[in-house]
Parts: structure tokens; C-alpha cells; sequence
């Protein structure tokens, strides 16, 4: 087996783990507890705010891929075996719906991302005071110079 063929495979036994995953959140004999580290985990890996900044090389990548794993096995030793087995086997026996789910993040992460512009222009704008495209207005600058 190739490199290649290898990965898809974990990549497609990672995909129904996680829709396993997904459905034991939504099962009602899953405790509140590994439903609430499910909701941590998810909320970790969709965040933009990270332990480690991912634009530190190789050391920014390196707590994706030790806290979400070890997040998600936690998560699956919390939920009970005969929960886990059942959620596994719907995972497997039907593909994911990703259309209405994929969609929903997509808006989510889209609309966090035009926030944080919005944000960055408002900030900029007050920062840099310009006073309606006549420059800086003078009185920074004479707060400035003094």
C-alpha cells in the first residue's frame, strides 16, 4: 500500500470518527460531561485563537496535532462503549450530510472573518484619525509634536 492510499484511508476512518463523534454528542445516553468536552474540542478546532499561534513554524502546527487528537480520544473513552459502538456503526452505514452542515460553518467562519475586518477597520480608522479624506486632522498632529 502506498503513502498516498495509506492516508486516505486514515483520512476517511478520521471523517466517520468524527461523525461518530458528532452523533454520540447528539445521543441522550452520552453524559453532559463528554458532551461538553465534544463542544470544547469543536470549539477549540474552529477557533482562530490558538495556544500556539499557527504562524510560529512547525511549533504552531504542533498543538493542532497533539490537543485535538488527545481532545477527541478523551472524548471517546468519556462516552460509553455500547454509545460509542452504536454511533460508529450509523457513521459508517450512512454518509455524512455535509451540505447543510458544511454550509452552516462555512457562514460561521466567514462571518467571524468579516467581523474581525470590520474590527481591524474601525481600530485603523480611529487609529490613524483620517478626518474624511483631508488627511490627519491637525489637532493630532499637534498632540503629536508636543
Amino acid at each position: 500500500m502506498s503513502a498516498i492510499e495509506n492516508l486516505k484511508m486514515r483520512a476517511r476512518r478520521l471523517k466517520a470518527e468524527v461523525l461518530a463523534l458528532y452523533l454520540a454528542a447528539r445521543h441522550p445516553a452520552t453524559p453532559w460531561y463528554a458532551k461538553l468536552l465534544i463542544v470544547a474540542v469543536v470549539a477549540y478546532a474552529l477557533s482562530p485563537i490558538d495556544l500556539i499561534p499557527d504562524f510560529i513554524p512547525v511549533v504552531g502546527f504542533l498543538d493542532d496535532l497533539v490537543v485535538l487528537p488527545l481532545g477527541i480520544a478523551i472524548a471517546v473513552k468519556m462516552i460509553p462503549a455500547e454509545v460509542m459502538a452504536e454511533c460508529r456503526e450509523r457513521a459508517l452505514s450512512r454518509p455524512p450530510d455535509g451540505s447543510r452542515a458544511g454550509r452552516f460553518g462555512a457562514a460561521v467562519v466567514v462571518l467571524l472573518w468579516l467581523a474581525l475586518a470590520v474590527a481591524a477597520v474601525i481600530w485603523a480608522h480611529d487609529a490613524f484619525a483620517f478626518d474624511g479624506g483631508r488627511g490627519i486632522r491637525p489637532d493630532i498632529l499637534a498632540r503629536s509634536t508636543t
